[in-house]
């Protein structure tokens, strides 16, 4: 993969406010509540990477080199046993039934092939396990849908390919996902945590 050399270098730091203000919460919660055998998709930089309880066995992919190679660096401070390899979410390197929890911090707004992660997702989950996520979501209103189509173009351009205009939640009931828990988050409504369980 080409990668995106220049996002990747200022993520972080683009990051930081919103991290500090409230998406460590979002992946101590998200990251922290995995159980089991864990596979992360899309880890980016490694942000989750120190929200894992300690002693959890940790699998995580990142297709592009560049966001990989500072995961590599976070995962060497932050003490947890993690396992990072190169792969898509489109295409993941496991069996069939591998995994008793999948964590995704958005991930679904940038993959090129949202369904195609899904269906890989429920694949390699166990029957029972459990898909944990927090994602950009189209806005339910007619103006706050009117207004993420009408910046995507630029966002897309900027941000690596994010698509903040998708139907996520649509596309995560079309993928056969039991939906547990559904959380709207109070800081940016247009993201949405999700608790999914792979029917048994």
């Amino acid at each position: 993969m080409k990668g995106h050399k220049w996002f990747a270098a200022i993520y972080d730091r683009m990051s930081a406010p919103e991290e500090r203000r409230f998406m460590g919460e979002v992946r101590a919660e998200v990251a922290g509540g995995a159980r089991g055998k864990i596979l992360e998709i899309g880890a980016g930089t490694g942000l989750n990477f120190p929200h894992y309880r300690d002693g959890a066995q940790v699998m995580a992919t990142e297709p592009d080199p560049f966001m990989r190679r500072r995961a590599e660096r976070r995962l060497a401070e932050s003490g947890k046993h993690v396992e990072l390899r190169e792969a898509s979410a489109e295409q993941l390197p496991f069996d069939n039934d591998s995994f008793d929890t999948v964590v995704g911090t958005l991930v679904m707004c940038s993959v090129p092939h949202p369904q195609r992660a899904l269906a890989e997702i429920k694949r390699v989950l166990k029957p029972g396990g459990e898909y944990r996520f927090y994602e950009h979501v189209r806005y339910e209103s007619a103006f706050g849908a009117f207004w993420q189509d009408a910046v995507m173009p630029v966002w897309r351009w900027f941000a690596a390919g994010c698509h903040p205009n998708r139907d996520t939640v649509q596309a995560i009931r079309n993928a056969g996902f039991d939906v547990v828990e559904l959380e709207k988050s109070k800081p940016l409504p247009l993201f949405r945590r999700w608790s999914l369980p792979v029917p048994t």
